[in-house]
């Protein structure tokens, strides 16, 4: 055992660096350390690193933990350097730490503007910020959004160039506008179990936002494009504009943008839904998938220069440069081009020895893309990626040798499933923990639409290289049209049977490590007949298991209020054990993409049966007694008189408008806390927290500080 687990260690040196690379991150993020203190640690560990191989021989032999505990924190302390220095708000030219509400910004256009239902949105870099009438050099990122021209589509303020209507001047890539208006910070919903949209934001470098409406912007002569970004846009125009002329049908045609270069702006909604509800939306999530069907062609068709010697370095070449240039044709966006870095490590390795570790080759490209930028630590795809990729790694062989299969179309097809199912091992932990649910019948999607998603992306390519030629183009489209016709039917049909999702499930990130500790030991021990493994693995079960019952327990004991942060609406939970009541506006319950983006986070969260309750009370439906505690729901029905003595109050909650003097509600009423709801408009809501400071009553805006709850027990 120790000397299987040497020969490991001996093979794949990186995993231990990527490791200590990972906890270097992990403890920058959480404390926040300064930089000087990393540096201190560095200098030590390099300090006694060196001193250790001018001790004698032997002796180096005998203390050989102490090399291996300081390199570790020697990259331990890289990876803390590079996370602090990656984020943005370290640096002292920051946005954040120079702007004044004043100062006029000059931006760039890092993208061209994708079209919203009511806006065209688009991510811009700040050139800079001038500021009494001087520009300063700023570093920072933020999200422009326009307000379209109803009648034209463009955003509104966009001027036209002389010389007619139809030369209508529009923002592109690299466009540099010119505006005044106030920023925003980008901010969290603040709900329970809510996405961090603020932390994912700033993992990209961005950290604000505005919303420009006419004549708040001015679109400057000037442009700042780099060739290689403007060459990438110009050839996904060029595609989007091949896939939507010769493949009809929108939702047909949406997919197919979305299968061969991850465009998902023409993407039908309900069907994202299905394809994430029946465990495929992996498919138009473009990553490791697709680029290692397009690396599994390209080992394919050079296959013959491996057998010549003196050309075979030409193999390794090609199959790089092919999946760069495909990378790049795919938007080069990061889960694509982590992708590329991952694959890129798999074909040197296996080109410059074949005894290198596949291990060691996985922790050095994830090494590298950490190096690169930290923070995809936290992403999801990099997760599920490299989670995918070792799961069929190490359970792949083993899975497919449980049956023989004569027959080739057969015995392919279960190679398919086998990779399928192995895949699976390692990701439905943190499937579960990120996405709460697991689709029952994965097996069912997986065995038709990843080989039928494989051919059709194929047969995209295709396409595109045919375009030049309609009358071929024509009906390769249309048999296009009809397979993503055929494999969209198919994944609607499986999502139609009954218990096909598995849904509402909540575990927390210790239990997904469990979950994954048990995976690990329990293969091992299958593997390589370790008791250890089992022991390890039952124990990690049996804390699995412990942990989870305790949460179920605290759940039935809980009792709560909670007011949600949802734009321009009331949205109250009662929360009793797993169960709740919604008092709220009406659309929220009709609504199921409201429900789930707003609410169901959060009953999750909390393990609450999606019980909805009609807004239909009783004639005193504004006073609601619950625990021990009092309250009040202040809408426009409410009215009140001068009563004595003073009701006590332990929660006032605003909803609307509500016609009311706070001085003279106070006067009537003992209030011990103020909520405002996000149907409160922002006028009304500043005359009444200065009646809250001016009372000494605490209050809480949700469109402020997020969701308000208050715990009972």
């Amino acid at each position: 055992m120790a000397r299987h687990d040497s020969l490991f260690w001996k093979k794949a040196p990186f995993v231990k660096l990527l490791l200590a690379l990972i906890v270097g991150i992990i403890l920058q993020w959480r404390l926040q350390v300064g930089l000087y203190t990393w540096l201190i640690m560095l200098f030590v560990s390099f300090s006694v690193l060196l001193c250790f191989f001018l001790i004698p021989f032997f002796s180096r032999y005998r203390f050989g933990f102490i090399s291996g505990f300081v390199t570790s924190i020697i990259f331990l302390s890289i990876g803390a350097m590079l996370a602090r220095q990656e984020d943005i708000r370290n640096d002292k030219r920051w946005l954040g730490n120079l702007y004044q509400e004043k100062d006029a910004l000059i931006v760039t256009l890092d993208e061209p503007p994708v079209e919203k239902t009511k806006s065209l949105k688009a991510n811009a870099t700040i050139s800079c910020l001038v500021q009494n009438g001087k520009p300063i050099r700023v570093k920072g990122k933020i999200i422009l959004y326009f307000r379209k021209d109803p009648a034209a589509g463009l955003p509104a303020g966009a001027k036209e160039k002389d010389g007619g209507a139809d030369s209508t001047l529009q923002l592109t890539y690299g466009s540099q506008i010119l505006f005044k208006k106030s920023i925003q910070e980008i901010k969290n919903s603040g709900n329970p179990g809510a996405f961090n949209y603020k932390q994912y934001s700033l993992f990209r470098g961005i950290t604000h936002q505005v919303y420009l409406d006419k004549d708040e912007f001015e679109l400057l002569d000037s442009k700042v494009e780099n060739k290689i970004r403007k060459l990438i846009y110009k050839s996904r125009e060029r595609i989007l504009h091949i896939l939507r002329k010769y493949i009809t049908g929108d939702r047909e045609s949406g997919l197919a943008e979305a299968l061969l270069i991850g465009y998902k702006n023409d993407l039908d909604p309900s069907l994202v839904q299905s394809y994430t509800n029946t465990g495929v939306v992996h498919i138009i999530a473009i990553s490791g998938l697709h680029l290692g069907l397009i690396y599994w062609l390209l080992a394919l068709l050079l296959k013959p220069l491996q057998k010549r010697k003196k050309i075979s370095w030409l193999r390794p070449v090609l199959i790089i440069t092919g999946l760069w240039m495909f990378s790049l044709l795919a938007g080069a966006q990061p889960s694509i081009l982590r992708s590329a870095i991952m694959f890129t490590c798999i074909v040197l390795g296996e080109s410059l020895s074949r005894k290198t570790s596949i291990y060691n080759t996985l922790a050095v490209s994830a090494f590298l893309l950490l190096c690169i930028n930290p923070y995809w630590l936290w992403d999801v795809g990099f997760q599920l990626s490299y989670s995918a990729v070792l799961s069929i790694i190490i359970f792949m062989r083993s899975i497919y040798n449980w049956f023989y299969i004569k027959n080739k179309i057969l015995d392919f097809l279960w190679k398919l499933n086998a990779v399928t199912l192995a895949a699976q091992i390692l990701t439905v932990p943190l499937s579960i923990y990120h996405f709460h649910q697991f689709p029952n019948l994965f097996m069912l999607t997986n065995f038709l639409a990843v080989p039928l998603s494989s051919a059709i992306l194929l047969g995209e390519i295709v396409l595109c290289v045919i375009s030049v030629i309609p009358a071929v183009a024509i009906p390769a489209g249309k048999m296009l049209s009809w397979l993503i016709g055929l494999m969209n039917t198919y994944i609607e049909k499986i999502e139609a049977i009954p218990f096909s999702l598995w849904d509402g499930l909540q575990i927390s990130i210790g239990q997904a490590t469990l979950l994954l500790l048990f995976a690990v030991a329990v293969s091992y021990w299958l593997m390589e007949k370790s008791t250890r493994g089992l022991k390890l693995g039952l124990l990690a079960l049996l804390g699995f298991v412990a942990w989870r019952s305790y949460s179920f327990i605290q759940s039935d004991k809980q009792q709560k209020i909670i007011v949600y942060n949802v734009p321009r609406k009331r949205a109250i939970d009662f929360v009793n054990g797993r169960n709740f009541l919604f008092i709220g506006d009406s659309d929220l319950v009709t609504n199921e993409f409201s429900r789930n983006f707003y609410l169901k986070p959060s009953r999750v969260l909390s393990r609450t049966s999606e019980i909805i309750v009609p807004n239909n009370l009783s004639a005193y439906k504004n006073y609601l007694s619950y625990g021990d505690k009092h309250i009040l729901l202040l809408d426009e029905s409410v009215s009140f008189s001068q009563q004595q003595p003073r009701p006590s109050i332990d929660l006032l909650i605003f909803s609307g408008t509500p016609k009311v003097y706070l001085k003279k509600l106070a006067a009537s009423l003992d209030i011990k806390q103020v909520v405002f709801d996000s149907s409160v408009p922002v006028w009304k809501a500043i005359y009444w927290k200065k009646d809250c400071d001016t009372l000494n009553i605490p209050w809480h805006d949700v469109t402020m500080k997020g969701a308000f709850v208050m715990k009972l027990r």
